[in-house]
């Protein structure tokens, strides 16, 4: 047979597509935040507006999907590091990438701190993220390089806390966010530490959060 370049079939061509209109919908939220549409991103990947549909019936689809990718990237990051040598640092790293995933990426943010987005995979990958966090902060406890009191719930919920500490000063100083992990990270060591006036949460149930009514 002599040299002929195939064609890719219907499925490469469904995969390619749904690859590049991730890719555009990533972009596009994290620069506009979850008001970027459809069209736009359909426009950002070339595609036609009914391919977005065909491979995402709604928005809140496309959403879905962007969540569960940025969460199992910071779920992979968290399952990596529990297998660290140094609990205190994995922790800190890990820290670090969730907060800079949330200053990065608008959309992330706008759904994990207000969760409207009735989606179950987000919700179980959520679930998923709070209990790699704790295998880390269990480590760390045992360790004794963090407060005995410290949960993972506590950490998901402290990377949000930080990046709405400093959203106010991110576009015109990006980087703003590394102090106020700092801060977090001096109040989760056992030095000088207090007794905290709150019950340590058990898990991080949404229909808890602002935003679900």
């Amino acid at each position: 047979m002599t040299g002929t370049t195939a064609t890719p079939g219907p499925r490469a061509d469904m995969v390619r597509n749904r690859r590049l209109l991730l890719q555009a919908a990533t972009e596009a939220f994290a620069e506009h935040g979850t008001e970027a549409s459809m069209g736009e991103i359909a426009q950002r990947a070339g595609l036609a507006k009914g391919t977005v549909f065909r491979h995402f019936a709604s928005k809140e689809d496309l959403l879905a999907a962007i969540m569960l990718q940025l969460l199992d990237r910071l779920i992979g990051t968290a399952e990596r590091l529990v297998e660290a040598d140094d609990a205190a640092t994995a922790l800190r790293e890990f820290m670090t990438d969730g907060v800079e995933a949330l200053a990065t990426d608008r959309a992330f943010c706008e759904v994990i701190g207000r969760p409207s987005l009735e989606h179950s995979g987000v919700r179980d990958a959520i679930g998923r993220l709070c209990d790699a966090a704790e295998a880390l902060a269990a480590r760390a406890r045992e360790e004794g390089t963090v407060r005995a009191d410290i949960t993972g719930t506590d950490i998901v919920l402290l990377l949000g806390g930080i990046h709405q500490t400093a959203a106010p000063l991110l576009t015109a100083q990006p980087q703003a966010w590394r102090r106020y992990l700092e801060l977090a990270l001096d109040g989760l060591r056992t030095t000088g530490a207090g007794t905290l006036p709150h019950r340590p949460p058990r898990h991080l149930h949404l229909t808890d959060l602002p935003g679900d009514a």
